[in-house]
Formats: C-alpha cells, structure tokens, sequence
C-alpha cells in the first residue's frame, strides 16, 4: 500500500472540465482528472497534517484486482479545452475541511 499511488481532483476543477467538455465539439472520451500522484501513505499523512489528527495509520492488504496505479493522461484536455485542475491535494482538504467545519456549526 505504501507505493499504491491515487490522483485526486477537486471537485470544482472536475465539474469546470466537464462542463468545459459538453460544450465543446470533442465527442471522444477525454481524462478529465488530476495526473498528479500521490501514493496512499502520502495522502493520509497531508489528512493527518491538515486535520491536526494524530490518528494511526493502518495498512490493510489492497482488494483483489487493485491497481497499483491511476494517473489520468490529461494532455488532450489541455490542448482541446485549455483545462487542467488548478486545486492541489492539501488546498482541497483544507477547503473540504472548512466546509465541513461550517455545516456541523451549521446544525448545531
């Protein structure tokens, strides 16, 4: 699990590339993602360090059929849609942060 690598795309990048891709004219599939990886480990250590969680990290054995790896070739939607994500991994947890923060303030 500790090389197991994801690519996360926030979710107001992805709605702006999807939306970009309806109005366009391109009627082939098109990655619509971040190629930036990171490896699972990676990723819950940044958790840890925006939440200011000191949770332990458990390793599990990945599910059958897992890969290994996912990385989205974006090269076509910056040349057809001028897109690419803008919104990196710690900047979308703090934002999701934030926005959590604020609906459970919200309800109390």
């Amino acid at each position: 699990m500790e090389s197991q690598t994801r690519s996360f795309c926030y979710v107001s990048d992805e709605i702006d590339g999807i939306l970009r891709l309806s109005r366009g004219e391109e009627h082939a599939p098109v990655n619509i993602g971040n190629p930036t990886e990171w490896t699972i480990l990676e990723c819950a250590k940044t958790v840890q360090r925006v939440t200011g969680s000191h949770s332990a990290i458990v390793f599990r054995p990945l599910p059958q059929d897992d890969p290994s790896q996912r990385r989205p070739d974006i090269s076509k939607a910056r040349r057809l849609l001028n897109w690419e994500p803008k919104i990196d991994l710690e900047a979308g947890l703090k934002l999701s942060l934030d926005h959590f923060r604020a609906c459970i303030k919200a309800a109390a």
